[in-house]
């Protein structure tokens, strides 16, 4: 979730919500259209941990409203604007009635969440037969040597600058007690054509880039870039792709 420092939340995007916005990758159509299969309805969707609404804007394809919750201002304020989409800045308060919600969702972000404050809240909303989906992507995939070098960069270069708590979404929150009846999901993945910019700007806007560049400066980071397009090659755009994981099912 992207959020403010609270004693629930650690904020580890408020700083950089306009480089995120940015160079993130989407989720795929099929995602939104298999959610909008195994839930109840389509009346209403909670999406927490929205950020800048990449998941709430695909879910409004297939759901007639969207209700979108991040507990972070600056990012709320870079969400992509939907007349039937409502943006609300909140921890776990939706304000939402009772039993209203056919659809609950949390992308890249159940890992910074408090557990318990969440699901309390997500059992208030839901109606009967409503669906939680947590979906996150983690390594990508692009050549074999770029991949060597990305994943050396991160497991080294900013291996200690990676907030604690993310060593569940690299599980694929396998290890998580989610109080669902476990769907099987199909294998989905997200893909983006990229240029070497554009792949550079998503690598740039890693939570642990950004603390290393706070506390040490970006020599090491430009030293990476370097060794990055040398990898890289001479094509103007690559395919990167990113395996999602998911854990969905009826909340119980």
């Amino acid at each position: 979730m992207r959020h403010r420092e609270s004693a629930a939340f650690a904020d580890h995007f408020s700083a950089h919500a306009a480089m995120y916005a940015k160079h993130r990758p989407r989720y795929p159509v099929a995602l939104f259209h298999w959610l909008a299969v195994v839930a109840p309805g389509t009346a209403l969707a909670w999406d927490a941990g929205t950020g800048n609404g990449q998941v709430a804007t695909g879910l409004v394809t297939r759901f007639s409203r969207v209700h979108a919750t991040d507990a972070s201002t600056e990012q709320i304020a870079e969400a992509i604007a939907h007349p039937r989409i409502e943006y609300r800045v909140a921890t776990y308060d939706t304000a939402l009635a009772d039993g209203s919600v056919q659809l609950i969702t949390v992308g890249q972000a159940l890992h910074w969440f408090d557990l318990p404050k969440f699901l309390k809240e997500a059992k208030r909303v839901r109606q009967p037969g409503a669906v939680l989906a947590a979906f996150a992507y983690q390594h990508s995939a692009v050549t074999p040597d770029i991949d060597a070098v990305v994943r050396h960069h991160h497991d080294v270069t900013l291996g200690a600058h990676w907030p604690t708590g993310r060593e569940t979404l690299l599980d694929g929150y396998r290890t998580l007690a989610l109080p669902i009846d476990e769907l099987a999901p199909p294998p989905l993945e997200m893909h983006e054509d990229w240029s070497l910019a554009g792949f550079t700007g998503y690598l740039r806007s890693w939570s642990a880039t950004q603390r290393y560049i706070a506390q040490r400066g970006d020599e090491a980071i430009r030293r990476f870039e370097q060794t990055l397009a040398e990898a890289w090659g001479t094509p103007a755009r690559r395919t990167i792709r990113w395996p999602i994981a998911i854990r969905a099912g009826e909340l119980r």
